[in-house]
């Protein structure tokens, strides 16, 4: 299975797409404030409402990435308490789908969460600082790290810089993220802490570029997911271009430390395309050889997650 890009047929594996299940949306509908349900919300998104059954949203997916001929996913419970749905989509399908979840160190029972998660076999602790308030430098989320570096295959996937989450918007859901805890500098005692255990900034920091280059530079466990539109350009001093981002991104952290990524999410949209072809175009016009552009497409996540 491959997607035709500048190099041929290479094998393709997105590493950010978000599974937006029937649990999600409840999830979602509860923080609206008002009588909604996960049928309503996607009436109000005008997006397709998913099957009851995460095994059946997977299937979903499976046929999606069929049809644009991608390998593999990472899927991410993208709101604390969804962790279930995504467990069940990979073990629905092994061979298809890694899993995230996304984790409020601050809440109660947290860290139980984490251990039970990644005993369910999820490979990805997603941390959101902005989002629930704390630094990804606090001490207390040592023992998280810790569970992680513990579990063969397992990352830490950490969102900084400016982020919003569209369907929080589109719903009037307040995004009251606090900025101060977004700069990738606050992962740096971290990544030193856990030499081992791989950290990943997504967006190539979205709009900290500078700073997520910084962090790679000083520390080898961290890595860069290239996903969304990268529309955070438009903060940078100088425009920058995709592919200008991409060339500085590639002479820091090479092409060992770059994961492909979409940041695809809900249907009838599906597999962002789009994202794809424009990633692509940016690579290859930096001068990527079809090696480098193969681990970054594919290869680097299969190796950080222990996927043959």
């Amino acid at each position: 299975m491959g997607v035709l890009t500048p190099w041929g047929d290479l094998p393709v594996s997105d590493a950010h797409v978000h599974f937006f299940s029937h649990r999600f949306y409840t999830l979602l509908a509860a923080q609206t404030g008002a009588a909604e349900t996960a049928a309503s919300v996607c009436e109000r998104l005008q997006w397709q409402p998913p099957p009851g059954a995460p095994e059946q949203l997977a299937a979903l997916w499976t046929a999606e990435l069929d049809r644009h001929g991608v390998s593999r996913a990472s899927l991410i419970a993208s709101l604390p308490g969804d962790e279930d749905s995504v467990a069940a989509a990979v073990s629905a399908f092994p061979q298809r789908f890694f899993g995230y979840f996304l984790v409020n160190p601050l809440a109660l029972g947290a860290l139980d969460r984490v251990h039970a998660a990644l005993r369910n076999g999820l490979r990805g602790v997603v941390l959101f600082p902005a989002m629930h308030g704390f630094s990804a430098a606090a001490p207390e989320l040592n023992p998280i790290y810790e569970a992680a570096a513990a579990t063969p295959g397992a990352l830490v996937f950490v969102h900084c810089g400016v982020l919003t989450v569209g369907v929080r918007k589109k719903l009037g859901i307040p995004s009251l993220f606090d900025m101060r805890f977004s700069n990738p500098i606050d992962l740096h005692p971290a990544a030193l802490r856990f030499p081992s255990l791989p950290f990943v900034v997504p967006h190539f920091g979205a709009g900290y570029f500078r700073e997520a280059l910084m962090l790679c530079d000083l520390c080898p466990n961290v890595h860069l997911d290239t996903s969304s539109s990268n529309g955070w350009t438009k903060y940078q001093p100088t425009p920058l271009t995709l592919a200008d981002v991409f060339r500085r991104a590639l002479a820091v952290a090479g092409p060992d430390r770059l994961l492909f990524g979409t940041d695809s999410s809900f249907f009838p949209r599906g597999w962002h395309r789009a994202v794809f072809d424009q990633q692509a175009a940016a690579m290859a016009e930096t001068g990527v050889d079809a090696a480098s552009a193969a681990r970054i497409l594919s290869a680097n996540l299969h190796r950080l997650l222990g996927a043959d």
